[in-house]
């Protein structure tokens, strides 16, 4: 893995967070279950929404599960942050539901993300928090988990949706997707990374990763492993169709 000053990508897993550095290449439309900040290393950084309106700027904040297309880039710092820790307490304030252009957010390093990725959030609602813990500990049902809390499934259904923008179920295949992003920078291979995130195959992981980070798991390993030849990543370019 190359250092974050240097000239290869770089990619780290944090409490909070997640980071990548590096080129971005062309990728789908697709909805994350975080907060993305990508910043621009030179010039700016591009983005299409879902009605193809394009965004430009020095960084550009995009609030969870908002559909979104990024443009091809040589050098983008791109952050992941998750909705329930205190760095995404301020990404909040910006508002809005779509992408907004932040260009105070331009000498964004991973060092000032850090402390508030380890620590929770001050406006969730604390059985929330308490809830996405649990489900960060243990495989358990929804119910079961609302139960611990002291909540109804409904509710805690609801209190999902308004203070996440999001399903609980949605947010949890994003932590699964982190693990096995974990995983693939550590050099495993594309199927023990698949059971590490516990998706039920190889091809379950490529689908969920395409809709969620708009690449494929071997789009990644080339990414962060260049030396990978085209097509010979595990079999994986047979799913990637």
């Amino acid at each position: 893995m190359a250092r974050v000053d240097g000239t290869g990508p770089y990619f780290a897993v944090g409490d909070g967070y997640a980071l990548y550095r590096g080129a971005v290449g062309a990728g789908g439309a697709h909805r994350h279950a975080a907060f993305q900040v990508a910043v621009a290393v030179d010039g700016e950084v591009a983005m299409d929404d879902a009605s193809g309106v394009r965004h430009r700027g020095a960084a550009l904040v995009v609030p969870p599960m908002v559909e979104h297309r990024l443009l091809p880039s040589r050098d983008l710092r791109t952050f992941f942050i998750e909705p329930h820790c205190r760095f995404a307490d301020g990404l909040r304030t910006f508002g809005g539901s779509g992408l907004v252009v932040a260009p105070g957010l331009r000498g964004l390093r991973e060092a000032d993300v850090r402390p508030g990725g380890a620590r929770p959030s001050r406006d969730l609602d604390g059985r929330l928090l308490a809830a996405m813990r649990t489900l960060l500990d243990e495989p358990m049902p929804l119910p079961d988990v609302a139960a611990r809390v002291g909540l109804s499934p409904q509710r805690l259904r609801a209190l999902a949706r308004a203070e996440l923008g999001m399903p609980l179920a949605r947010w949890r295949i994003w932590r699964r997707l982190a693990r096995s992003a974990e995983a693939l920078r550590a050099g495993d291979a594309l199927a023990v990374a698949a059971h590490a995130g516990g998706f039920a195959d190889q091809a379950h992981f490529t689908r969920e990763m395409r809709r969620m980070m708009g690449m494929t798991p071997a789009e990644a390993v080339r990414a962060l492993r260049p030396s990978a030849a085209p097509g010979r990543v595990d079999g994986d370019g047979a799913v990637d169709g």
